[in-house]
């Protein structure tokens, strides 16, 4: 996990910082560029979504959706 932290880092992914309220700890959030991959990851995984369900008919996507519920 910390290699990939360490590459998202790198990447200007992410920011590290250190936990005030706990020495050993270490804050990790998201920097304005990995917000805007993050962002742009959903639109496109919608988009495909969309595309891949447009094919079933109603009817099938609450098929389909009652089965992945129960999973």
């Amino acid at each position: 996990m910390t290699k990939r932290l360490d590459r998202m880092e790198e990447a200007g992914l992410i920011e590290r910082r250190p936990d005030p309220s706990d020495r050993r700890g270490t804050l990790v959030r998201l920097t304005r560029r990995g917000k805007n991959v993050i962002d742009r990851a959903v639109e496109t995984h919608v988009s495909n979504e969309e595309r891949l369900l447009g094919v079933l008919t109603a009817a099938a996507r609450r098929t389909l959706d009652r089965v992945l519920r129960r999973c």
